[in-house]
């Protein structure tokens, strides 16, 4: 079935009403014993923002917002594949294909769609599988290197024969297996590209020895949900779809941690953002189909071969794992990096003048 669907999001008025219902029977624990964040999101930030979210956040508002773009739903290996087609409406566009990761989703790039369009560009940016309005894998096996196939079967469907893609977090491991497949897609741009330290390392620049800290920190502090939902997403699954105070706590959360927030995430993204964010989840239901990437992804081996295609990057100082350049070059063919002066993780989200500058520059050498 080869059929495009448009789509419109419509969340039943009943959902909002047991959303709001469930918040207000919120069973909330006792405070942390500390002054910051180092044991999780604080309880007093997370009931504030749970009690704006019952009570003033405009869901209808923010969904008018969301259906100002041009929704659609096709089929793809029997899944139905939610995404965002913009066109520029140039005969010369050329399409930019944009992967979000998690917690992302599409809401991530509602500030850059129609700044790249009016530079010329057509965006198309699905949700992955398990994630947003795209279907729920009912069988295993949607993993990275499927849906880097899936994503090129949709680009041939909206007709285009040449384009470039962009991501982050799991859409640079999308991104760059496109690049590994190369074909219609001649050329990517990552803000989080994937790279290993070099064996010795005996003799570290001060930018090589500043990834390995963040790196160690990864490990030690800020991997826990990874691991959780690389080995029992079902289990997680249950308290997250169940509660909408836990969604939002296990989101929230990493907003603090990956953007460039100087110590709280309102100072990277509105509380508007974040919970429009948070809603793609809820209100989907998608704690767990959205965290069973993990499972499929880390239990199977991801291709390794170098991506030939030219490679664009954009490395925010604030990235989850900020790797070096040196450390990428055997695994791309690099002819774009910039490093950025301000951002974190959700690039596009939180430095969208950036990320639409960068993006640009690097697609316009491919034209």
């Amino acid at each position: 079935m080869t059929q495009i669907r448009p789509f419109r999001i419509a969340v039943p008025d009943a959902d909002l009403d047991d959303l709001r219902a469930r918040l207000a029977r919120t069973r909330w624990p006792e405070p942390e014993c500390v002054d910051d964040w180092s044991q999780g999101i604080p309880l007093s930030y997370t009931r504030e923002l749970a009690e704006y979210w019952a009570n003033d956040y405009d869901w209808r508002a923010r969904e008018a917002a969301l259906n100002e773009f041009d929704h659609y739903i096709t089929e793809i290996g029997g899944l139905d594949i939610h995404f965002i087609h913009q066109r520029c409406g140039a005969p010369d566009a050329f399409p930019i294909l944009i992967t979000h990761g998690w917690p992302g989703s599409v809401v991530e790039f509602t500030k850059v769609i129609r700044p790249l369009t009016e530079r010329g560009f057509d965006v198309v940016c699905p949700s992955l599988p398990g994630y947003g309005f795209s279907g729920k894998p009912s069988r295993t096996g949607w993993g990275v290197e499927r849906i880097a196939v899936a994503w090129d079967e949709m680009m041939a469907r909206l007709g285009y024969e040449r384009y470039g893609a962009q991501g982050g977090d799991w859409g640079a491991m999308v991104t760059t297996q496109l690049g590994r497949n190369g074909g219609r897609c001649v050329g990517i741009h990552l803000n989080m590209p994937l790279g290993s330290a070099p064996k010795d390392l005996s003799q570290l620049t001060p930018d090589e020895q500043a990834a390995l800290e963040r790196l160690a920190y990864y490990r030690k502090w800020d991997n826990g949900y990874a691991k959780l939902q690389s080995t029992r997403p079902q289990t997680i699954g249950y308290a997250l779809t169940d509660s909408p105070a836990g969604q939002l706590a296990w989101i929230v959360e990493k907003f603090w941690s990956w953007t460039d927030c100087d110590g709280h995430p309102e100072n990277a993204l509105t509380r508007d953002e974040m919970l429009d964010n948070v809603m793609l989840y809820w209100v989907t239901a998608s704690a767990t189909s959205s965290a069973r990437l993990y499972w499929e992804s880390f239990a199977n081996a991801v291709g390794r071969d170098r991506v030939e295609v030219p490679t664009g990057v954009a490395s925010f100082p604030k990235e989850v794992i900020r790797t070096p350049r040196n450390w990428c070059e055997a695994g791309y063919n690099i002819t774009h990096w910039t490093t950025m002066p301000r951002g974190g993780h959700f690039a596009a989200f939180e430095q969208p003048e950036l990320f639409v500058e960068d993006v640009s520059a690097f697609f316009d050498t491919l034209r």
